[in-house]
């Protein structure tokens, strides 16, 4: 195995394997977005926060550290430092990644009967998700189900370790066309097998009621998703490459977290954000286009005694770091990309940015990125899309339609954005964590978009 001073061809040493198998451990923990709220909020548990119910009164010290959630599916946790509140410096080092991925979601009335005695899961299509990646591989189903209790109703994860599902493909002997390209019709073709005749169509609430520990005629509602069963791994002959489904955001959400919860800054408040739906654009109660993460820093702005002249003061110091992934260079379609401002796996964080500002990187908040990156030792790269290509959004632009701060759009170079297994670089977790823990402890003092330094 490779070491801190032998490492492979690419430069992956004990420590990136070492991280890429605590990402793995996380995303396996991670099978909807509910399941990562409850994955990182049970982190910050450990970490000594303190949870707020967004329903209670707020209690915020400087010194402390404190998260809340949002419908079970976004989280967002802050550190007030020590000497914070100078009203002269005060300010937010904000991070924020998202939960979702995309899959498939099924409908209320989940069972197809027929034809003949097979039973097929009635599903649609939760983001923009490449449809034949999802074909002859064991599927399972997670998410949360909403039980009727003695005392009202209750929400329980439900996430059974077990293989329950495949959409299979038709055979080539039926469609001698099919390696000419395929265009998938999700009411047809991508309904998962559930029996192929010895389950009946209650069969499907009753597997869904022993999961979470109730009678089948408690089950309310559901929010129930397909989920990837295959393990993600670390291979390659150099240990060069990390796979896994939800990548996409989901090692973003890893190393912002781990970032987060190693430093502490006595001078500002760190704020940690994951939130759900950014995959079918963010425009929900819990998405980046909500009003969670300006709620937030509100409430804790006047539970620290502060007002609301002293929070947009703040705001025009602040500083938001949008981690989610970026295109890595194909190996066998580099024309798709921009000949210059592209990015490899194993090549360190990338800076995306788009003169649509779909990303919201500007020269100020690079320049900020790039000197983090610098005084961590981490190489870093750029990337931007082809000029005759429209490219995608991301949960920066659109969170600061509610919170306006400087802020730049970074992610971990992958392959495959989109498919149902995914891949990275192990060097790039790695790194990326020694940026943003860079990011966190470093004391940046704004001044409009002319100067900051960085103490």
């Amino acid at each position: 195995m490779p070491d801190e001073k032998h490492p492979t061809a690419e430069g992956a040493t004990a420590e990136d394997l070492e991280t890429s198998e605590r990402l793995i451990d996380f995303i396996h923990r991670c099978p909807s977005m509910f399941h990562t709220a409850a994955t990182i909020s049970t982190c910050l548990d450990q970490a000594g926060f303190t949870r707020l119910p967004e329903g209670d009164a707020w209690e915020v010290k400087p010194g402390g550290s404190y998260y809340t959630t949002r419908n079970g599916s976004s989280v967002i946790a802050f550190r007030v430092g020590e000497d914070a509140l100078d009203r002269d410096t005060y300010h937010f080092q904000m991070t924020a990644a998202h939960a979702d991925s995309p899959t498939y979601k099924v409908k209320s009335v989940p069972v197809l009967e027929g034809p003949e005695k097979y039973l097929r899961l009635n599903v649609e299509g939760y983001g923009g998700m490449i449809d034949y990646t999802w074909l002859d591989k064991p599927l399972s189903l997670a998410g949360r189900v909403l039980v009727r209790t003695a005392t009202g109703i209750e929400s329980r994860l439900f996430a059974p370790d077990r293989d329950l599902l495949l959409i299979p493909s038709v055979a080539i002997h039926l469609n001698r066309s099919v390696n000419d390209g395929k265009a998938f019709n999700k009411a047809v073709d991508l309904c998962p097998l559930f029996s192929a005749g010895r389950l009946h169509e209650e069969d499907f609430d009753r597997m869904v009621a022993e999961g979470v520990g109730a009678s089948p005629e408690d089950i309310l509602a559901r929010d129930l998703f397909l989920v990837n069963r295959e393990r993600p791994c670390v291979w390659g002959m150099a240990d060069e490459f990390v796979s896994s489904p939800k990548l996409d955001d989901l090692q973003c959400a890893f190393a912002s977290l781990e970032a987060f919860v190693a430093e502490k800054n006595r001078r500002c408040v760190t704020v940690f954000a994951c939130f759900d739906n950014e995959e079918v654009g963010s425009n929900t109660k819990q998405g980046a286009m909500s009003t969670l993460l300006h709620d937030t820093l509100v409430r804790a702005n006047a539970a620290l005694g502060m007002g609301e002249e002293d929070y947009l003061r703040a705001l025009s110091r602040s500083f938001l770091v949008s981690c989610d992934n970026a295109h890595a260079l194909h190996p066998n379609h580099p024309e798709l990309y921009d000949a210059e401002n592209r990015c490899r796996l194993n090549g360190g964080p990338v800076v995306k940015e788009a003169a649509n500002q779909k990303y919201t990187t500007d020269a100020f908040s690079r320049a900020v990125f790039v000197s983090l990156c610098e005084k961590a030792d981490v190489p870093h790269q750029t990337f931007a899309n082809r000029s005759d290509m429209a490219g995608g959004s991301t949960l920066g632009n659109l969170s600061n339609t509610q919170v306006s701060v400087h802020a730049v759009d970074i992610g971990l170079p992958q392959l495959a954005m989109h498919s149902s297994y995914e891949t990275a670089g192990t060097r790039d977790t790695t790194w990326t964590i020694r940026a943003l823990r860079e990011f966190f402890s470093a004391y940046l003092r704004i001044t409009g978009a002319e100067r900051v330094d960085m103490v």
